[in-house]
């Protein structure tokens, strides 16, 4: 084995391709995007992933760019807070917030910069078709000519085209959680002092949190029954988040006019990837691809750094690469099921049906960081981040 396609340039992608790089392999990337993408929400990098950055020599860079966020609050309809919780409250991994908070957009920049020149890019452009041969797979690009690849990686998201491509349609694969999120860049003036605020009434929270440079993102979360729609009508999407927000107090209203002409709207349904084997012959998932647990709150940064670094680690050692997917997945698959089980014990104190609900929640929150253990009780996320241990891969000479 050698040559490696990975579909995506997100987190996973340049985590992988920088790993096959550095054990001797040649990785090729290809992107829809015309470039890395700015951009997007916050992400917490937890327990071992932590390791994976710092031998990838990007840890002080990646902690140089942290929002900036320094606990999560909840507030009232009059903006008063009714309970917080310090990042660092259950262990520098344990809590709601890490304490390496990065936006997406930063982390992908950082991970590009170090396979930019000996990492081949196929920017704008995407995989249409994957036949495999005794030899490899033979792939065919949109706009590239095909090649071949001795094994390709699908690390393209929770919408993975290589997924759907290789193993059928993404309906077969994704467990909806019954909610939608919105995630967009806002007009916030005030100083929130490091401090990620939160509003939720029954079945919907808006939020707003830092970013460096004193900015802030918006972010609604709300319940509600799969809505059918173009994946592409924006308009639709920010009419909906307005009229399920209408009403609400706090600071919702600003928000719902900053969500409704923000150039950088997110918006997507959350769901889990749930599947019974990560590789069909040649091809494999990575990150969100093959197991994601929520885009809110799921851990999948972290899956995704230590699955990049196993991943690698084991195409480069291995006789085969059947025997490199199967210790790769054995080595990831209790880390991917117990961030997929924490993700769902999350959205009950995300989106509570009830007000009695929010309040046992808030009262949870301010307990839980003056009884020393109790946080166990509520998932135990530091002794998650930390499932995985890092073993040391031989680099191929070259």
């Amino acid at each position: 084995m050698d040559t490696v396609l990975i579909s995506g340039a997100s987190i996973a992608g340049p985590a992988l391709a920088y790993w096959l790089r550095h054990y001797g392999l040649t990785p090729t990337v290809v992107e829809r995007a015309t470039a890395p993408r700015p951009g997007g929400q916050a992400v917490d990098v937890r327990g071992t992933a932590r390791e994976v950055l710092a031998r990838t020599g990007v840890l002080d860079e990646v902690r140089a760019a942290h929002t900036g966020a320094r606990g999560m609050a909840f507030v009232n309809a009059s903006g008063k807070r009714t309970a917080t919780m310090p990042s660092d409250a259950m262990g520098d991994s344990g809590g709601a917030i890490a304490e390496i908070e990065i936006l997406r957009g930063d982390l992908v920049r950082i991970l590009h910069e170090r396979t930019a020149t000996d990492v081949e890019h196929l920017f704008d452009d995407t995989v249409t078709s994957l036949t495999e041969t005794p030899g490899g797979v033979d792939v065919t690009f949109e706009k590239s000519p095909p090649r071949r690849f001795d094994v390709v990686v699908g690390a393209d998201g929770l919408h993975s085209k290589v997924r759907s491509l290789a193993f059928g349609p993404e309906s077969d694969f994704l467990h909806d959680m019954g909610a939608y999120t919105a995630i967009f860049g806002t007009t916030q003036a005030e100083d929130l002092d490091g401090w990620m605020l939160m509003h939720t009434v029954p079945g919907r929270t808006a939020g707003i949190y830092p970013t460096p440079g004193g900015g802030a993102k918006g972010m609604f979360v709300f319940k509600s029954p799969v809505l059918p729609h173009d994946r592409h009508d924006d308009a639709f999407r920010r009419d909906l988040v307005a009229r399920t927000f209408a009403g609400d107090g706090w600071d919702v209203p600003r928000l719902v006019a900053d969500m409704r002409t923000a150039p950088d709207f997110y918006f997507d349904r959350l769901c889990q990837v749930r599947m019974g084997a990560w590789s069909r012959g040649r091809v494999v998932l990575l990150g969100d691809a093959a197991c994601c647990a929520s885009p809110m709150a799921g851990n999948g940064t972290s899956v995704a750094l230590v699955g990049a670094y196993l991943l690698a680690g084991e195409l480069a050692v291995a006789v085969d690469h059947t025997t490199a997917f199967r210790r790769y997945e054995e080595a990831m698959r209790e880390y991917a099921r117990r961030c997929q089980e924490f993700a769902l014990g999350g959205m009950a104190g995300l989106l509570p049906d009830s007000r009695w609900f929010i309040r046992v929640r808030d009262l949870s929150m301010r307990v839980i960081p003056r009884v020393p253990g109790l946080g166990r009780v509520f998932g135990d996320l530091q002794k998650i981040a930390n499932t995985v241990t890092l073993p040391d891969y031989p680099v191929r000479a070259r």
